[in-house]
């Protein structure tokens, strides 16, 4: 078994100093966390980024802001406000080790946990239902508590599950929050192979993840996407692309979808229930083209659409994802690594939305 005990008692992490741009983002040495009982420490192995971490550096959930990912980078990067709605559940608990995406070996159990655990390489279930599944509350590892951003981090036992795949450490820590938010929203709309499904942004983490998920159930897929990747959502199965730009109502006339996956939302969020058919379900995750959005309330209830907001992940989805990468029935899709010290480089690169899949940080390596 490896030694996965800390060497020292700090470690190096990014810490989130508050709302604003990328010089809020400070490397510290900051003291190891110690685990309690019923958790577990995590030497963090990669760390994937996500929309997620730039939209709560930016305090982009807060009702102000009305504007897409990019445009709210922009205005931050030169005028920092403090956001008192600017988290998932209210204020962002500055100063915070972000990172949601965490895969990493278990280094230390706490009292009353199974020290078998020690040792394993295990990806982490960032969303996280203390109150069971039964209840919608949520709390979430890098928003409302210290995440992978960092060389440990601590979290419950019954949030760590070992994989076992050949699949590097980098490509483990692209899976979490994409491919557990895009399950999330298969299940909640019960995805079958009968269904056709659309899926705005299929380039990005959660659309590529939304892509792969939908046709591992049998879905006919149509994806949308810049031009630049047209080829690449078609080799991941997409049965049909439309380019970024074109009028999708056009191309594929109305009541062309069962589904709708979509995670743009902005001026476009109305041609999506066109797009739906009578009974038709429309679900979203994110906003990244804005999240002020038209909506025809003819178009919802004459044709009974179902709409689902998707945050807090089902109880069924973690376990799935594991086994659908031990069946080999998804694959990871990594954009680019860089080291944890350059997250503002990896951030900016990530906003420009010309990388396929997603982006790994790796923390410094422990001296041994």
């Amino acid at each position: 078994m490896p030694d996965t005990q800390p060497p020292s008692q700090t470690m190096f992490a990014i810490v989130t100093t508050g709302n604003g741009g990328y010089d809020k983002l400070e490397p510290r040495q900051v003291p190891i966390p110690a685990p309690e009982p019923g958790e577990v420490l995590i030497r963090v192995l990669a760390a994937g980024v996500n929309n997620t971490e730039i939209n709560t550096r930016l305090g982009w959930y807060s009702a102000t802001v009305t504007g897409g990912t990019d445009t709210t980078a922009d205005s931050q990067e030169t005028k920092a406000e403090q956001k008192s709605d600017g988290g998932w559940n209210a204020a962002t608990p500055f100063p915070l080790i972000q990172g949601t995406d965490c895969c990493g070996r278990v280094a230390a159990v706490g009292t009353d946990t199974d020290a078998g655990l020690i040792g394993q390489r295990v990806i982490v279930r960032a969303c996280m239902r203390p109150n069971g599944f039964d209840s919608m509350e949520c709390v979430w590892m890098a928003s409302d508590f210290d995440g992978a951003f960092a060389q440990y981090v601590k979290v419950p036992a019954q949030e760590v599950f070992a994989v076992d795949c050949d699949w590097s450490d980098a490509e483990l820590a692209t899976i979490p929050c994409a491919y557990g938010t895009a399950e999330t929203m298969m299940e909640r709309t019960g995805v079958t192979a009968h269904d056709r499904v659309l899926i705005t942004g299929a380039s990005g983490g959660v659309g590529s993840a939304a892509l792969q998920l939908a046709k591992r159930r049998g879905a006919h897929v149509t994806a949308i996407v810049g031009a630049s990747k047209v080829d690449q959502v078609r080799a991941l199965g997409a049965n049909a692309v439309i380019e970024r730009g074109n009028d999708p109502v056009h191309t594929l006339g109305e009541n062309a979808a069962d589904v709708v996956i979509d995670n743009v939302a902005g001026p476009g969020f109305a041609q999506m229930l066109k797009l739906l058919r009578r009974g038709g379900r429309y679900a979203s995750s994110g906003a990244i083209a804005g999240p002020i959005v038209e909506l025809d309330m003819r178009d919802m209830y004459l044709k009974d659409i179902t709409l689902f907001g998707s945050t807090a992940w089902d109880e069924a989805v973690f376990p799935n994802l594991v086994s659908y990468i031990e069946a080999g029935e998804i694959r990871p899709l990594v954009a680019k690594i860089l080291p944890l010290s350059e997250i503002a480089t990896a951030q900016k690169e990530f906003l420009q939305k010309t990388h396929f899949g997603n982006f790994v940080l790796i923390p410094p390596q422990i001296d041994r």
